[in-house]
């Protein structure tokens, strides 16, 4: 497996148990550019949602499974090439997921101040690609603490969960974060953030957001928020009674939304402004984001959105874009630049337009970034099913490498850090959290997370 997030642990998961339950004798690595496991769960969840960030359990317990090896700190296209390791082992997963954003491709877009959600959500979670060693900014990557600290208006571009994950870090009280495992640095620029006004903007109407109402309902639950709606926002169009007619989340939805908007305004700390049926036209400034310039917008008889209206600027020192995220290539493997994702049929990967014998896909480089962590559980059973065909059809041949790969990585002079490097690096952050007061706290650098490591392990 390419990969120790959610979509890779459960494809060893299922692999592993349906060749016990066939007869076959299945050793799974699973490797990891990063020193620990888990991937999206740890540096995609919001950390004030512990009950989905609690699924690391039982990704846990799969990677200290029999047959189920953990190499972390092992960069596939740096530290191996692609071809390397598909001639080290009978059969390659990848299931790197998707790190990059989805792009606007609007004005003013790579302006300083527009922080894409990808990038805001590895900072709070702590990921160590945006905390470097020496404690300065990451190349490429945006000092999100000076921008918090400046910023009193900010704009969030979307209308999903990962949008509301944004705006709920932006005006939750940090005392209440506190109690999270956020990293302690992250925690200090939350303190110190002077955001004031958060307006989310939404292209289509309140029915058509992918907001879970669970969500939803906890930012209006929030202490010292102020909701700020338009009541005619919520009055529906044809095609969007339709929508809530047939959709019971949307009208679930609807109904909070229309809770918020005969709420009083309060004077709180902190005010959210929805907006549907808008648009942003271009991210305004010149050395640094000043406004966003929207228009309403509008659903075409062919269901796509366009502007209509006069524009108007909401001012913004800050701007966050939620629009999905997008897929990366990894040197070596088939990967298809209009999608950003690794072409497959049934997660058998395609390369130079036929099956490649021995290569899979499983998560979001297989089927773009939709769904929840429970849905790998049905994409990875896909791709061990495909390969356990391939398998009974001789398509895949075992060649008795089973020492191949440890091999290689010790020719390299490279030291994985295995299962037993994690637990003393969990225990290491139970520790630093039990000194402030919490279950954990995250280290959120490699230097800290190799240091807690205490060595690489072969």
């Amino acid at each position: 497996m390419v990969g120790a997030g959610p979509s890779g642990v459960y494809v060893a998961e299922a692999l592993t148990r349906q060749a016990a339950d066939s007869g076959l004798d299945v050793s799974v690595a699973v490797l990891d550019r990063l020193p620990v496991p888990f991937g999206l769960v740890r540096y995609g969840v919001a950390p004030d949602h512990p009950s989905i960030r609690s699924i690391r359990s039982t990704l846990e317990r799969a990677l200290d499974a029999p047959g189920v090896t953990f190499y972390g700190d092992v960069h596939i296209g740096r530290d191996l090439t692609v071809d390397e390791l598909r001639a080290s082992v009978d059969a390659v997963v990848y299931a790197y997921g998707a790190a990059s954003d989805r792009r606007l491709g609007i004005v003013g877009e790579d302006l300083p101040g527009s922080v894409a959600a990808p990038e805001l959500v590895t900072w709070y979670t702590g990921h160590p690609d945006v905390h470097p060693d020496d404690g300065g900014v990451a190349p490429g990557h945006p000092s999100v603490p000076a921008l918090l600290s400046s910023a009193r208006e900010v704009v969030v571009v979307g209308a999903g969960n990962v949008a509301l994950d944004v705006v709920r870090v932006l005006v939750r009280d940090v005392d209440e974060l506190a109690t999270t495992d956020m990293a302690d640095e992250v925690l200090d620029a939350l303190r110190a953030r002077g955001v004031r006004d958060v307006h989310l903007l939404a292209r289509r109407g309140p029915a058509y957001t992918a907001f879970t109402t669970k969500e939803l309902r906890e930012l209006g639950d929030l202490a010292d928020l102020d909701l700020v709606l338009d009541p005619a926002d919520l009055v529906l169009d044809e095609s969007s009674s339709l929508v809530a007619e047939q959709d019971k989340v949307a009208a679930r939805n609807l109904a909070v939304l229309a809770e918020w908007a005969g709420r009083p305004e309060t004077g709180a700390t902190h005010r959210l402004h929805l907006h549907f049926w808008t648009s942003p036209l271009a991210f305004l400034g010149s050395e640094r984001v000043t406004g966003v310039e929207v228009t309403r917008s509008a659903v075409g008889a062919d269901g796509s959105v366009h502007p209509v209206g006069e524009p108007w600027t909401i001012p913004a020192q800050l701007v966050i874009p939620a629009v999905g995220y997008r897929g990366l290539p990894l040197p070596g493997a088939p990967y298809d630049e209009s999608t950003g994702r690794i072409p497959h049929a049934e997660g058998r990967v395609i390369r130079d337009g036929a099956f490649s014998p021995g290569e899979y896909v499983t998560g979001w480089i297989k089927r773009g970034p939709v769904g929840v962590i429970g849905t790998n559980k049905s994409d990875a059973a896909e791709t061990v099913v495909s390969l356990l065909e391939d398998i009974d059809a001789g398509v895949l041949a075992p060649a008795g490498r089973a020492d191949a790969l440890p091999a290689l990585l010790a020719e390299r002079g490279l030291h994985p850090l295995g299962m037993a490097a994690w637990h003393r690096i969990d225990g290491a952050e139970r520790a630093r959290g039990v000194e402030h007061g919490r279950l954990r706290t995250t280290l959120a650098h490699r230097s800290e997370l190799l240091e807690a490591a205490e060595h690489r392990e072969a």
